[in-house]
Order: structure tokens, then sequence, then C-alpha cells
């Protein structure tokens, strides 16, 4: 049980969640709506799955291990690396988790015949190890390396499947492929999965603070105070309900018939425009680490209804 704490679990289940609703409530109905049909073999993409979260534990592994103590005074509840699992067992684990998640990157990357897609895995693999040893200490950088990795994830199914259409720009001239579905609602999801991520971020780095205060880590908080963080997250959440409106404009513009799409807009209502208004009081009558630990994870349930949003996307709009 140890092993599944430390590898994070329930984010590498959300990570699998991402990557199966992509591929088969947003991608798969678009082509479907052009006469396409998905072309990666089902082996292919859990072998992609596959790579991507065994890369995303062996990073969780090794933060972990980076991270001991300053987690021994955040969370000294929750530490394992270094009392129930051993410094050199989490080397260790790390190790083979990535190297694992690198090799059938690799095969995936020939499977689809672009071998320079390997190189994905392998900076990924390496970035995260110098966000644990490195950028995580920089200003920003840290919160910024985290976002982006966060929001790829919704894009790598896409990445992996347009070159197994065939001649790509012969698709789209036969097919007419209107290129702007695909990059709309992949790309807004990875829009939205960078945006909220970084708000999430400098939420979690105010609840660190004692930690990364005591450590010397040179997070917002500890930098410029926790009112600027505070202030900081705020505004990056009123950023991201901006572009969710942005996106929902862009939306109703491609529409083919003209007509609103109540559900959609029910849905990005209820769902993700009231709970981000919920989610910045949070932050601005946040007070306490408990406050802060509260909106974080109010933060991932809107991730949550976002992702979620996809089942709505296969059976009611398309």
């Amino acid at each position: 049980m140890k092993f599944f704490q430390l590898i994070r679990y329930k984010n590498l289940l959300i990570i699998i969640a991402t990557m199966i609703l992509m591929r088969y409530f947003i991608i798969e109905p678009i082509l479907l709506s052009y006469g396409l049909a998905l072309q990666m073999p089902t082996g292919v993409f859990i072998m992609l799955v596959m790579a991507t979260v065994l890369i995303a534990a062996g990073g969780y592994v090794i933060n972990d291990y980076f991270d001991t103590r300053t987690d021994l005074v955040n969370k000294p509840g929750e530490v394992i690396v270094g009392q129930e699992v051993t410094r050199r067992e989490a080397i260790a684990m790390h190790m083979v988790l990535s190297t694992l998640g690198i090799l059938l990157g690799l095969v995936v990357s020939f499977k689809v015949g672009r071998p320079v897609f390997s190189l994905l895995f392998f900076l990924t693999a390496g970035i995260l190890w110098f966000y644990s040893t490195l950028y995580k200490r920089q200003l920003i950088v840290g919160n910024l390396v985290v976002s982006v990795l966060t929001g790829l994830i919704p894009l790598i199914p896409l990445v992996f499947e347009l070159p197994l259409l065939g001649n790509f720009w012969e698709v789209i001239a036969v097919y007419q492929l209107d290129l702007h579905q695909l990059v709309y609602w992949v790309g807004g999801y990875a829009t939205m999965a960078f945006l909220l991520t970084f708000v999430r971020e400098i939420i979690k780095d105010i609840e660190d603070f004692e930690g990364d205060f005591t450590y010397g880590r040179n997070t917002i908080p500890v930098r410029y105070g926790i009112k600027t963080a505070k202030v900081t997250a705020a505004s990056m959440l009123g950023i991201t309900m901006l572009a969710l409106v942005y996106l929902f404009a862009a939306y109703m513009r491609q529409l083919s018939t003209g007509e609103f799409d109540f559900v959609t807009f029910s849905y990005f209502f209820l769902f993700i425009v009231v709970p981000c208004f919920v989610l910045l009081v949070m932050i601005l009558l946040a007070q306490e680490k408990k406050d802060y630990h509260r909106a974080s994870g109010f933060c991932k349930l809107i991730m949550l209804f976002g992702l979620l949003y996809a089942f709505i996307f296969r059976w009611f709009i398309v």
C-alpha cells in the first residue's frame, strides 16, 4: 500500500482517465463525424498510456526522495521515503519506473512511424528529475514545469494518433477534415489543465509555506509573502475563467447549425464557472493551512468536472 501512496496512484488514475476520455470521447467522435476512424491499435494505445503513467510514477517517487526534509515539516504523517521505504529503494523504484516508461514510449513511437516522438519520453523523464533537484527551487519555474507537463497529457493521444491517419494533408483534402475541432477541444482541455494546475501549484506552495521557508525554498509565498501569493493565485484563476469564456465563445462561432448549445453552456456554468468563483472565495478567505488544503482539493475537483464533460460531448454534442 505504501508503494501505491508513493507513486500517487490516485493521480495516475486521473492520467489514465484523461487519456482514455480524450481518445474515445473527444477524438474518436470528431473523426467519426468526418467518416474517419481511430487508426492506433488498442494495444499500442495501452502501451502509450502505460508509458505515460510509468514516467509520471517515477517522477512522483524522485520528487518525494528530494522533498523528504520539507515534507517532515509540512506533512510529517505522510512521509514514506526514509521511513517506510529506504532512500536506496526509492532511487531504484524511480530508475525502474522511468526506464520502463521510456522503453515503452520508444516502442510506441516506432509503432506509429515517428521514432522522433520517443524524445518526448526521454525529455519528460529528464525534466521530472531536474524538477525535483533544481526547477522546484526556482521561483515560478517549478510551478510552470508541473503545469506544462499536466497540460501535455490531453494532447498525447492526439499527437500519436495523427501520424496514423495516412498522408495528413491528403486526409484533410479528401475528407475535408476541419482541424479546428480537434485543436479546439483537445487544445482547450490542455489549456484549462495548464491554468488550473498553475493555480493549484501556487495554493500548494502557500500550504507548504512553513517547510519551504525553513529550508529556503524560493516559492512565491516565501519570496513575496502569503498575501501576494494569494493575489497571484486569484489572478490566475480570473485568467482561467476568462479563458473559459473565450473558449466557449470560439466554440459557438464554429457551430455550423448556428444554434445555441444550451447543454454545454449549462454544464460549464454549473460545474466549472460557479465552482471557480467558489474557489476564488476560498483562496481569498483562507487563513490556515487546512484552508489552503481544502482549496487545493477543490481545485482538483474542478479539473475532474472539466474532464467529465467528455461524456456530455460524446453522447449529446457530436
